[in-house]
């Protein structure tokens, strides 16, 4: 069904804006309408009051509901087998021409590629609560008069209608929702329509509130200060003339410590003027000193130049070591485009690294910055949007949902760490990565794309010399001030164990960690794990403790000394305390033997603490992972603390290694490197190497030299080898080599089908089903049916179909809509085009 929408779509780009509707054409519209697995277009009647365009947002009822849809294309004919009186009207317009014609291709080709339901993908690009249920209100017309006039007789009325009209009047406001309405009246629509019918009420469509512009009073001063006002009220003038003439109501009774009845006497003198104007709830950034362009050197300047002369659009590969200033080239590249009325768009992988990076970039261009990210508020998305709708020249920076914002007059799209797999959506649908869809609408919008990255991925290395697009090369391989890469130290733990070293720390990192403490510099340690240990275990029958809804371990957990110890899932959350009833009594025994002898495997950042804690006492510490960065503002925190000095160590995972500049770390600590290389993942050596070289060269970006000391049972592994050198050119040829002989990406594709359901036997048989389905075609290999690594998730039963082949072959892929067909709806189906994430 959803083919015959891109179809459509097309027609609507090509359409020119003088479509509006007229009085004698125009009288259908069709929409994608906003309802779980409801995929089609719908014919709607035009109301003769409204002016509805392609783009616009409305609201229409659908069965029994009223919903948010999207105006596709305008009709002069309905082309549905209905009677046009059976066809239904649309409600209201909810929000005007939010989609221009290169935005609408955008959608178009994210919904074709990620074989997606357009409907699903307009809902991730839109933000929160935009297309949510709308509500219908009754409200008693506003003339008081003829209010009061009628309420004393109301004998023409039904008793519904009696009985409605009541309970509308008995509202301060006299207003209700329809649904509250029949919930106190038996017959509340009959009530409802017969008062419509009389003219005593109107009916009216209330959008989501989520999604509704913030409003508080303002004041304003119109009139110049003579006789008639008091001291007080002068004094209130005054303020108010010092402040520009406008202050929030609020704020100005707090300066004067005056009244809103003073306030109120003063309006009616005529002096100022009180009404609601709207405030916009963006994220708000601190106080900065203005901070000007940086010398570039030489490396910098000709990256500079190369992407200033580009005329329209290119990708470029920016590969900057470490260090190098990837992001004052970003800074001075973007400068010149402000000024020609332009906007940017720069996306990093992390929420995490969007405060230091927007600070920075605040510092530089002021208040023209705006952030767009998962944690901000609905309110707080909703108003950003609306601002990027403005057409202002802006930079938006944001993570990976950014790359649709509704920018108009785009100049250029940055991906910075454009390797991180935080940029691809895994799941809800589409399964998007940032990096294609940027491509498209840096095409779309002819500027140039700008991939950033001192690790890039194997696909942007291959696509240099694999894509008919322009594509140019910059190589930044010198650090700022021709500050060395840090040297790094592999330090072989199987030979610290036979030599009596029973500590997670080496030998090596305890006598750097020494020497950090006698300096009072600062340090990184890294673990990528978060938590205190990976799984507990009876050292006397062996039972492993796991999660009751995953068939997985539950790890252990200790924030800090005298804090509950706690057992949690890491893939489903559930907590339960590890000294709890379950477990036995204090000390806790093994639920399936009795045994009190239980112990700690592996190390996560709780259990590297509390060591550390333990033999270096003097060494503060803070944490840096997703368990101290839940509360909103955390991040920005944590990294502020650390950086006036507050700590000696910032011990983090994967989050410590995505371009954070901390340019007064000296020395990181590798606790364990082992633990990314050995994984059922043909990605695991590149993302081993790029999570090490990227942490290492958080050392050594200030003054003083850097250190690198990288624990492993494993040296002379080849990743390990190529994080030693600081060798991507070497890493990426060998990698390369692997991939290209067993057609894995960027040679081959992928397509990943995951199913999950309750019924573990339905969900496997539906997989087999699909399979032999599948196998029909030709043009790929099949991989699969088979159980995910992790089998059960959250009680969820999991089974993975893979589909590899060749791009330049164009196989005959099959028709999705079938294989969707064959899922009972009790059986779940993403379908995962080109997966990161195979786990």
């Amino acid at each position: 069904m959803y083919k015959s929408n891109i179809i459509l779509l097309n027609l609507v780009v090509a359409e020119p804006q003088e479509t509006y509707q007229t009085e004698n054409q125009n009288r259908w519209i069709e929409v994608l309408v906003d309802c779980p697995r409801t995929t089609g277009l719908f014919t709607y009647r035009l109301p003769t009051q409204l002016k509805i365009k392609p783009g616009d947002i409305l609201s229409v009822p659908f069965g029994t509901q009223k919903v948010g849809a999207i105006a596709i294309r305008l009709l002069t004919e309905a082309n549905i087998d209905l009677p046009p009186e059976k066809i239904k009207e649309v409600e209201d317009i909810v929000s005007e021409g939010f989609f221009a014609s290169t935005y609408w291709e955008l959608l178009n080709r994210v919904a074709a590629y990620y074989y997606t339901p357009l409907i699903q993908v307009i809902r991730v690009a839109l933000p929160p609560g935009l297309l949510g249920r709308s509500q219908r209100r009754i409200r008693l017309l506003p003339d008081a008069e003829i209010k009061r006039q009628i309420s004393s007789s109301l004998t023409f009325l039904s008793p519904a209608a009696q009985q409605v009209f009541h309970l509308l009047q008995a509202q301060p406001a006299g207003d209700y929702s329809f649904t509250y309405l029949q919930q106190k009246v038996k017959t509340a629509y009959r009530g409802v329509r017969e008062l419509l019918q009389f003219g005593l009420v109107e009916s009216y469509l209330e959008p989501p509130r989520l999604n509704r512009p913030k409003r508080q009073k303002a004041v304003t001063l119109i009139g110049a200060i003579d006789g008639d006002l008091t001291t007080r009220q002068r004094e209130i003038l005054e303020v108010l003339r010092r402040r520009g003439g406008e202050l929030w109501q609020s704020e100005l009774l707090q300066i004067c410590h005056a009244s809103s009845s003073t306030l109120k006497t003063m309006a009616e003198k005529g002096y100022i003027v009180i009404e609601d104007k709207e405030v916009l709830r963006t994220e708000q950034g601190i106080a900065l000193a203005p901070d000007s362009p940086k010398t570039l050197n030489p490396h910098q300047a000709n990256a500079l130049t190369t992407i200033q002369a580009l005329n329209g659009f290119a990708q470029v590969l920016l590969h900057g070591i470490t260090g190098s200033g990837k992001t004052e080239v970003y800074l001075q590249a973007i400068a010149p485009l402000i000024n020609q009325g332009k906007s940017a768009l720069v996306l990093v992988p992390e929420i995490g690294l969007t405060p230091q990076l927007t600070d920075r970039f605040r510092a530089r261009f002021g208040g023209k910055i705006s952030v767009y990210h998962s944690a901000l508020s609905e309110g707080e998305r909703y108003d950003t949007w609306r601002q990027m709708l403005t057409g202002e020249p802006q930079i938006v920076i944001g993570t990976r949902s950014a790359i649709f914002a509704p920018l108009p007059n785009l100049g250029l799209i940055i991906l910075d760490e454009e390797h991180d797999s935080s940029f691809k959506q895994d799941s809800p649908i589409p399964t998007y990565h940032a990096r294609t869809v940027a491509q498209w609408r840096a095409e779309l919008e002819n500027c140039p794309l700008i991939l950033g990255s001192a690790t890039p991925s194997l696909e942007s290395w291959v696509n240099l010399t694999h894509t008919p697009h322009p594509t140019y090369y910059l190589s930044l391989p010198e650090r700022i001030n021709s500050r060395p890469l840090p040297p790094v130290e592999l330090v072989d733990m199987r030979l610290e164990l036979q030599q009596g070293n029973r500590s997670i720390f080496s030998r090596s990192l305890q006598a750097a960690l020494q020497q950090l403490q006698e300096k009072q510099q600062q340090g990184i340690l890294f673990i990528h794990r978060r938590g205190h240990s990976t799984f507990v275990s009876c050292r006397s029958c062996g039972y492993v403790m796991e999660c009751p809804h995953c068939d997985v371990s539950l790890s252990y957990h200790q924030s800090e000394e005298g804090a509950p110890q706690l057992l949690r899932c890491h893939y489903c959350n559930y907590t339960r305390s590890y000294a709890s009833r379950e477990a036995g009594s204090h000390p806790p025994h093994c639920p399936e033997c009795g045994s009190p002898y239980l112990k700690f495997f592996g190390s996560g950042t709780q259990r590297v603490a509390q060591e550390l804690a333990k033999q270096f006492p003097e060494l503060s510490y803070i944490r840096f992972d997703s368990d101290t960065t839940r509360n909103k503002g955390a991040h920005r925190h944590l990294l502020t603390r650390f950086a006036n000095g507050e700590a000696h160590l910032l011990i983090g995972t994967q989050m410590i290694t995505k371009g954070l500049d901390l340019p007064q770390v000296t020395l990181v600590g590798v606790v364990s490197a082992d633990g990314l290389l050995h994984l059922s993942d043909y990605r695991a050596s590149e993302r081993a190497f790029q999570t090490l070289t990227q942490v290492a060269g958080r050392a050594g970006r200030g003054d003083d030299p850097g250190r690198v000391i990288v624990q492993t049972y494993t040296p002379e592994h080849p990743v390990i080898g190529a994080v030693k050198q600081h060798d991507y050119q070497s890493f990426s040829q060998t990698e390369l080599e692997e991939r290209q002989a067993l057609n894995y990406p960027p040679y081959g594709r992928l397509i990943l089908l995951r199913l999950s359901s309750l019924d573990p036997i339905q969900v496997q048989n539906t997989a087999q089903i699909m399979a032999t389905a599948l196998s029909s075609s030709e043009g790929f290999d099949i991989l699969g049916p088979a159980p995910a690594s992790i089998v059960r998730v959250a009680n969820r039963y999991r089974w993975q179909i893979m589909l590899k082949f060749d791009p330049d072959a164009l196989p005959n892929l099959p028709d999705w809509d079938d294989v969707r067909s064959l899922c009972p709806n009790s059986v779940s189906l993403t379908i995962d085009v080109d997966p990161l994430n195979i786990m």
